[in-house]
């Protein structure tokens, strides 16, 4: 079974399912040009005992034969997910998991495969497409369906899912998920774009999503049977249960809510409310009672506390910590604090804290990223460490999550975009978040932009971050500036937005509520500028502008660019001559070839240490002109004049004709061997490559004047046209009889 649809672009897509994967609950193929996705759904029919959250877990992993590949690991198979399949994954995850009824606690899986691969076809676009496609025609319980697309602007129009080569000239890059009504998640990154290009992206990004939505449900009614949702028991918390715990604790967290506290006063305070409701509870219904209903007097506890403050916010304008809803918690930032780091800072927000270090390297150090469609290395890296002391927890250690690196996406392309042009060194960011109430992925964005100021790295602008809040209900609406973790928990909207004082860099949001309009939607981007702009007018107080210089302990790097037939000069045999040039002078030193050129470079934190290997380099590379003035020495005497050996190994001759202005009659009377000569190269044989010299060129005639180019040159054509002498004259001057004299042979 198939159904068609085109994009906006002409592309067709193609839906197809009941072929592959049979006894999962639902599976389909997604196919556009020849990028194939294959996904499948399958949900358990019992919970586990105990389950308090909806096990969902969304794994996207691209099969590398899909583009002819094998991977670039020491397995050469597909393994772990790698950043670029958890950034995948994560998008389609936050689009689908709050379609799920409340309280479904049923493992569910979503795995999506990329098993085939149009270079031009970017697959991460039709990812969320392949899943609740394949929701769609399960029996799982799921409010769908929804879709996602790209939406880039090129050249000023809006293309949805461009093809891979044109998105190069994009000025910005969303993917856009929604269902056929809503806005749901956003995320991307723009070249310093203004609010309103963001919200007519998602204009044209919704009305292609709502084609696909349109084609998601005639496959539905294809399936028939099948897709008929499976009736399933979710648990709700009684009304009377829900009216006993209101009444206990509301006044209680009114108060506390109203007490302008800091996080861990509020902590506090909330878990005595709890304790003393715990109390009371027991008193009154008894231990058996309160064993029995335990579960759902603590889901009504937590839905009762939520409840309260959100009404507090939309009817009163309170927020937890007793700031305007367009008030931006205090800031104070810090640079140099590591001194052996290449460039550092500290900066923080309320109780949000990020301390990141600038490392500056070679390009022997950039990381190598190796996904499906290619092999490729990074020159800019950005790692964000959430450890659990940051919220006063434990936790093992087991490395990065995938909150982690979705974090680390989102500030390193908000920063990526105003890096210079040109980027000498390979440049890695850590973000270590040592203490967090809400908005660490910005307090690193902010962070890290004045750890690139602070190490010299020529940032076009600085760059801030901002997470704003929203909780609307019954016609209310309140937008927060710079939300507490609390109030991301509570509200209805998580939206991140960074950029400079120009325009906006990246943006990344998560809507839990239907029908958010658009004019809510432009407030939230206008009160996020002006919170930016805040913060970015607070971190000037601090750095506003990149250092003139790196650090005296960062690697220097310097740049050359040298002729392609040099290239093999400079490396030498399996790499001889580069190794030697490393270890004589300390540096590292790479070189590439790129447009027909050798372009290398030259690192090390000494700066003579890389002025000595410039120089060794172009001995090496020396390209004599004509025209260009040298020195060199006398290496070889002929009787018609002597060959000269300068700079980079190249010689040549410098004839009797070219010596003086005066005639010369003997060539070893003027000159011996290992004379120094300044000369002028008046010469270059295409075809051979023989140099001729001048020493007259440069010399002074009787009178004080240099002749010049012109003179010298109708010197040289008036001694070539002089009538030549007899032949015969000429061999009796030699010693020896005229041809014609000579015995002929028998």
């Amino acid at each position: 079974m198939t159904v068609n649809f085109a994009l906006p672009n002409g592309r067709d897509v193609t839906i197809e399912t009941g072929k592959l994967a049979t006894q999962a609950d639902g599976s389909v193929v997604v196919k556009c040009g020849k990028t194939m996705l294959f996904c499948s759904v399958v949900s358990s029919t019992s919970v586990r005992e105990g389950q308090s959250f909806f096990p969902l877990s969304v794994d996207y992993q691209e099969k590398f034969a899909a583009a002819g590949r094998i991977p670039g690991n020491f397995f050469r198979r597909e393994t772990r997910l790698n950043d670029y399949e958890i950034l995948i994954s994560r998008i389609v995850d936050r689009a689908i998991r709050p379609l799920f009824p409340k309280g479904y606690m049923f493992d569910t899986q979503v795995i999506i495969n990329l098993i085939s691969l149009d270079p031009e076809v970017m697959p991460d676009a039709l990812a969320g497409l392949a899943a609740s496609a394949a929701l769609m025609v399960s029996n799982i319980p799921f409010a769908g369906p929804i879709s996602e697309c790209r939406v880039a602007r090129i050249d000023g129009e809006y293309v949805v899912n461009p093809d891979r080569s044109a998105l190069s000239e994009a000025d910005l890059d969303l993917i856009v998920a929604a269902d056929a009504d809503n806005i749901m998640m956003v995320e991307g990154e723009g070249k310093e774009v203004d609010e309103k290009a963001i919200i007519e992206a998602l204009k044209v990004g919704h009305e292609a999503i709502k084609v696909q939505c349109k084609a998601q449900l005639e496959l539905r009614e294809l399936v028939g049977d099948k897709a008929i949702t499976r009736d399933v028991e979710i648990h709700e918390i009684p009304e009377d249960i829900l009216t006993y715990v209101e009444g206990k604790v509301k006044e209680a967290v009114q108060g506390v809510a109203r007490g302008a506290l800091n996080k861990q006063q509020r902590k506090d305070a909330f878990k005595q409310v709890k304790a003393d409701y715990k109390e009371a509870v027991l008193e009154e219904k008894g231990e058996e009672w309160y064993a029995e209903n335990k579960e759902d007097l603590s889901a009504a506890y937590d839905k009762i506390q939520k409840k309260t403050i959100r009404d507090l916010m939309l009817n009163e304008s309170l927020r937890l910590d007793g700031r305007k809803f367009d008030q931006v918690r205090d800031i104070w930032t810090e640079i140099d604090y590591l001194p052996a780091a290449h460039g550092s800072a500290i900066f923080n927000r309320g109780e949000t804290q990020a301390l990141t270090s600038l490392t500056l390297g070679t390009k022997t150090d950039k990381q190598m990223v190796d996904i499906a469609y290619e092999n490729s290395f990074a020159d800019f890296i950005l790692h964000y460490n959430f450890p659990a002391y940051s919220v006063g927890e434990t936790k093992p250690m087991r490395g990065p999550g995938r909150r982690e690196v979705g974090h680390a996406n989102l500030a390193q392309r908000s920063i990526r975009q105003v890096l210079p042009d040109e980027m000498t060194h390979t440049i890695r960011i850590v973000s270590d978040i040592m203490e967090s109430n809400g908005s660490s992925s910005m307090a690193t964005v902010c962070a890290g932009s004045m750890a690139l100021m602070d190490g010299g790295v020529q940032l076009k602008r600085p760059v801030a971050g901002i997470a704003m809040g929203m909780v609307a209900e019954g016609g209310k609406i309140a937008i927060l500036s710079d939300i507490l973790g609390d109030e991301d928990a509570l509200g209805d909207m998580d939206f991140k937005l960074t950029g400079t004082e120009k325009g906006i860099t990246a943006c990344q949001m998560d809507i839990k509520i239907d029908g958010l309009p658009y004019e809510q939607l432009e407030q939230a981007l206008d009160q996020a500028r002006e919170g930016r702009l805040h913060i970015l007018g607070e971190m000037a107080k601090t750095i506003s502008a990149p250092a003139e210089d790196l650090k005296p302990h960062a690697p220097r790097i310097v740049k050359l660019i040298i002729e392609k037939s040099y290239i093999g000069a400079v490396i030498g045999p399996g790499g001889k001559i580069i190794q030697e040039l490393q270890e004589m002078t300390g540096t590292n030193i790479n070189i590439d070839e790129i447009d027909g050129k050798g372009h290398i470079s030259i690192a090390s934190n000494d700066k003579a240490a890389i002025d000595d290997a410039v120089a060794r380099i172009k001995k090496i590379t020396f390209t004599p002109e004509v025209g260009g003035v040298y020195t060199g020495t006398v290496k070889t005497i002929m009787p018609y004049g002597v060959f000269v050996g300068f700079e980079g190994g190249k010689d040549g001759l410098l004839h009797v004709s070219e010596m003086s202005h005066t005639r010369i009659d003997n060539v070893e009377d003027a000159f011996s061997e290992g004379d120094e000569v300044t000369f002028k190269i008046v010469d270059i044989d295409e075809r051979t490559g023989k140099l001729r010299l001048s020493r007259k060129a440069i010399m002074p005639r009787a009178d004080g004047t240099i002749p010049t180019d012109e003179e010298l040159e109708a010197e040289r054509k008036a001694a070539k046209d002089r009538p030549r002498r007899d032949r015969g004259d000429r061999g009796d001057r030699r010693g020896g009889r005229d041809r014609r004299d000579r015995p002929r042979r028998d």
